[in-house]
């Protein structure tokens, strides 16, 4: 399996002056390649290769005053921007050919983005050095803070600086399965709002809702940033501080996520979740509240470390009943509105929790369908 390590990364002020100026060769190196293929596409002519722009964009460009200082960073940075236009192409046709999720086609990057990055590989020649630092060609050794050592040694390394001002060391590395012991329970899970979740032993987990504990604070830095005038130094300032407030929200949320989804895959040999459609609940009144509990990234934690650790893992339909039927007798007992907390089932006259039963009747539904998998195999 491949997972991505991240670490923080504080570049002095030379590294940082040297990362700007790669960030914005990179971005320009992309930029002239999209341009030269719609430019291709709109003429009626086939889309140039990537090794035809390389050398035109690339090596024949260092060579012209207009372009020359492009020889000023690695070149591995900037074939490597070519690569990524290569793959957001290939994404967008997959789209189109029900491959992949759709997605839009690729756009010019703008150096008024927040976020920028740029992608070391082997032939880079970049290394860990022995005092723990990360020599990068043509910027230095840059200081990295090692929460955990990796895995295994990778072999690229993507340099991110983030809306805050934050810059990031991210590697891509492979790992082998750590099964943890195995046990004989078993959880189904009922995510909400009230709770972030419910589990099918009756277990209620709080829901922190970090971005509403944090509005304050971000109104205040949003309504200090509105006060300021376009262009002024301070303006970049505010702008940064809103951003670090939101990176602070964001943080937290997936440390929560993390910590959470870990315990739960230790707990249970097989993990079922109801296949909710977030995408729908983000455009209801509650949207501000579903993107605040994260229930898509948290569910994808669970999947990974479900492989990672030999667990079972499944989704059961969204279209289930969960909420109507009796987890005692399986009788449907029809809808009930959101504020209807507990209930009485019609048939066998038990008293339920709503989120609480709803969880048994998604474990249910899990065990039947992981049961109909083994048969198939």
């Amino acid at each position: 399996m491949q997972l991505r390590y991240q670490f923080r990364a504080y570049p002095d002020a030379d590294q940082r002056t040297a990362l700007a100026q790669t960030f914005g060769c990179a971005r320009v190196v992309y930029n002239d390649a999209l341009r030269a293929r719609e430019t291709a596409r709109a003429d009626g002519e086939a889309f140039p290769k990537t090794d035809e722009l390389s050398t035109r964009l690339i090596t024949d460009a260092k060579k012209t005053a207009e372009r020359s200082w492009l020889g000023e960073v690695s070149a591995v940075v900037l074939q490597q921007s070519l690569r990524d236009l290569e793959a957001a192409y290939r994404n967008f046709f997959d789209g189109l050919k029900g491959k992949r999720p759709k997605m839009g086609p690729p756009r010019f990057k703008s150096r008024k983005d927040h976020r920028q990055s740029v992608r070391f590989t082997a032939n880079a020649r970049w290394k860990i050095t022995e005092q723990g630092k990360l020599s990068l060609p043509k910027i230095g050794e840059v200081k990295v803070k090692w929460s955990r050592p990796l895995p295994s040694t990778p072999s690229t390394v993507t340099l991110i600086k983030d809306a805050a001002g934050r810059y990031f060391a991210s590697f891509v590395v492979k790992t082998d399965d750590e099964p943890f012991p195995e046990t004989m329970a078993d959880v189904g899970i009922d995510l909400g709002l009230g709770h972030f979740a419910v589990l099918s032993d009756g277990t209620k987990l709080s829901n922190p809702r970090f971005l509403r504990r944090a509005e304050r604070k971000l109104k205040k830095a949003q309504r200090a940033l509105s006060r300021k005038q376009k262009g002024a130094k301070n303006r970049v300032k505010a702008r940064v501080r809103v951003a670090r407030a939101h990176a602070k929200v964001t943080d937290a949320r997936r440390e929560f996520h993390h910590q959470l989804s870990t315990r739960i895959i230790r707990d249970n040999q097989a993990v079922y979740v109801e296949d909710l459609c977030v995408k729908g609940l983000g455009r209801t009144r509650l949207a501000k509240s579903v993107h605040d509990a994260g229930w898509s990234a948290f569910v994808a934690m669970l999947e990974y470390k479900a492989a990672r650790y030999g667990r079972t893992f499944a989704r059961v339909d969204r279209f289930l009943a969960s909420s109507q039927t009796c987890s005692e007798c399986w009788v449907v007992d029809g809808p009930k509105p959101l504020h209807v907390r507990t209930w009485t089932c019609s048939g066998c006259d038990t008293e339920h929790d709503r989120d609480v039963n709803a969880s048994r009747i998604v474990l249910a539904a899990g065990r039947k369908l992981a049961g109909a998998r083994e048969a198939e195999s």
